[in-house]
């Protein structure tokens, strides 16, 4: 399958309803957040987020077909470089290849601003996710053994591990 046409834009306040239902799609799905639910508003969504680093991606006819965010790990300014990234494709366009589209623009994007590692916390049970942040890079450098206690879904009051991957940038970082 070719990969699609897709445009990316900076995310705004305005995209926040396709967002909010996009997030709930993967929420719905059990394997993509501990979370139970999405934030009620956009600025409750954006405040821990990096306002430079949220960018929504739409299809040839203007449809919101995915979104991603990068998250600071931590306010040390030795830790400026690494970002969490977070990334949900809409069920309507999943198996596209939209997510390999936005994943590379994420690491452009994420380079151009001075980061040299991208970190997520994917759960095991999510293949498509693992298998996605890999063919881009990314490795797993740890499990994190029942980390959290799932709220939802079909692992819903059990313990669940998740995976550490990262990827370091090739040209950002280097001596």
């Amino acid at each position: 399958m070719p990969p699609p046409s897709l445009t990316f834009a900076p995310m705004t306040a305005a995209d926040w309803p396709d967002v909010q239902r996009i997030y709930a799609e993967g929420i719905a799905t059990g394997i993509a957040t501990f979370e139970a639910t999405p934030p009620e508003t956009f600025a409750d969504f954006i405040k821990s987020k990096l306002p430079d680093a949220c960018v929504v991606a739409r299809d040839a006819h203007g449809a919101l077909a995915a979104w991603a965010v990068l998250i600071p790990v931590s306010s040390r300014y030795v830790y400026r470089g690494v970002a969490e990234m977070s990334l949900y494709v809409a069920a309507s366009h999943r198996g596209q290849r939209v997510g390999d589209a936005l994943m590379r623009e994420m690491i452009r994007l994420s380079e151009a601003q001075g980061f040299w590692t991208l970190q997520s916390s994917t759960f095991p049970q999510n293949a498509a996710s693992v298998a996605l942040q890999q063919r881009h890079g990314f490795h797993i450098v740890g499990i994190r053994e029942k980390i959290g206690r799932m709220p939802q879904g079909p692992l819903a009051g059990q313990w669940c591990d998740t995976l550490l991957l990262e990827r370091r940038s090739r040209t950002v970082g280097h001596a």
